[in-house]
């Protein structure tokens, strides 16, 4: 495949997008870049992955610097997290190997309606208490929004850890980030606030990618310009979506979030099914 320059800067240009909307989600932008990489630029499914994983880990990077200033990412809870999701990135990232592409769209698409249906129907959840002083346990914690320390308290962990393995596979075979599961789940189950759930998930989402990504990189499922093209445009466009994030209304973002996902999963149901 001949790769020009204006192909290069149209590489880079989709990961800004993407890595914009993504770091604003929480969600990391390969939800969105890999089925247009797919779909869109006509790649290789593997190779949109393994992209993806990339420029996944480069966003998060720099969106979790942001976060961490904001004092919104929970250290604890993403630690306690991060070792299923690990584990379930490297089994995702084997099992890829043997699954059509047909497939792979399907389970795209089936994930992405599931989690638009539980963003949906879970938008009104709030979950921070305003009180201060509340004992918030060992994976809790406070934020501050509008001059307000406001707290919040970890409930269901086995159900967290357990939708933890399956994002993290998830990860692994579809190159999208674990944090199109984990972020619905925490704030609409779990009692984690939004924007903290995003920020969360967005430290965790770096680590569970590289440990798929040098399967790919194994593999030889990865091409090593439009990778770079790509993680490079997704840097900058990464921190612009968390710096949005911080001043858009929660409702604003979860109304986003579920329109987002139904219509990208709507467009990879008719792949796999369709085409």
């Amino acid at each position: 495949m001949t790769i020009s320059a204006l192909d290069l800067l149209l590489f880079a240009s989709t990961g800004a997008l993407t890595g914009m909307v993504g770091a604003l989600l929480g969600l990391g932008g390969g939800v969105f870049l890999v089925p247009l990489l797919a779909l869109g630029f006509h790649l290789e499914p593997r190779t949109a992955v393994a992209a993806s994983l990339v420029a996944v880990i480069a966003s998060s990077s720099s969106t979790t610097i942001v976060n961490m200033r904001r004092g919104l990412v929970n250290i604890p809870l993403a630690f306690t997290l991060l070792l299923l999701t690990s584990l379930g990135s490297l089994g995702g990232g084997v099992v890829a190997e043997f699954i059509s592409t047909r497939t792979l769209y399907a389970i795209f698409a089936a994930t992405l309606f599931v989690v638009a249906v539980i963003v949906t129907f879970k938008s009104g959840t709030r979950n921070v208490i305003d009180d201060a002083g509340l004992e918030v346990g060992a994976l809790g914690g406070r934020v501050v929004e509008e001059g307000r320390t406001l707290s919040y308290v970890m409930r269901r962990l086995p159900l967290a850890l357990s939708v933890s393995l399956v994002a993290g596979a998830i990860s692994g075979l579809l190159g999208i980030g674990g944090g199109v599961i984990q972020v619905p789940v925490l704030n609409s189950f779990c009692g984690i606030p939004i924007r903290v759930a995003a920020a969360t998930s967005a430290f965790m989402i770096g680590p569970t990618a590289a440990v798929s990504a040098f399967v790919y990189l194994g593999r030889g499922d990865m091409d090593p310009l439009i990778t770079a093209a790509i993680t490079l445009g997704s840097l900058p466009g990464s921190i612009l979506g968390a710096w949005m994030s911080r001043r858009m209304p929660v409702r604003s973002i979860k109304t986003i979030l579920a329109t987002s996902l139904t219509v990208v999963a709507i467009r990879m149901a008719v792949a796999a099914f369709w085409m």
